[in-house]
C-alpha cells in the first residue's frame, strides 16, 4: 500500500510542475518572450492547453467571473499541495 502512495505522490508532483511550466510558458508568452509562431513553442503551448484545460474548465465553472484573472491554476496547486499532505500524514498508518 505504502508504494501505491508512493506512486500518487509521484504523480502529483509531476502534474504540480507541469502546471507551474504551464503559468510559467502563459506569462512568457503574455510578455512576448515567447512566440507562438515558432513551431515548436506552439506545439508545446497546444499539449500543455489539451493537458489541463479539462481541469481547468471544471474549476472555472464552479468560480465566479474574475474578469481576466484566472484563478484556475492557483486552485490546482493548492488541491494538489493538500492531497499531498493528507496522503504523506496518513503514509505512517500503512508501516
Amino acid at each position: 500500500m505504502v508504494s501505491l502512495l508512493q506512486i500518487l505522490l509521484m504523480i502529483l508532483n509531476l502534474v504540480y510542475f507541469v502546471v507551474i511550466a504551464h503559468i510559467i510558458m502563459s506569462w512568457l508568452i503574455n510578455f512576448q518572450v515567447l512566440n507562438l509562431r515558432q513551431p515548436l513553442v506552439y506545439q508545446i503551448w497546444d499539449g500543455l492547453n489539451r493537458l489541463l484545460n479539462p481541469i481547468y474548465n471544471r474549476i472555472r465553472n464552479i468560480l465566479p467571473n474574475t474578469g481576466s484573472l484566472d484563478l484556475a491554476p492557483l486552485i490546482v496547486l493548492v488541491a494538489i499541495y493538500a492531497i499531498r499532505i493528507v496522503i504523506a500524514n496518513n503514509m505512517m498508518m500503512f508501516y
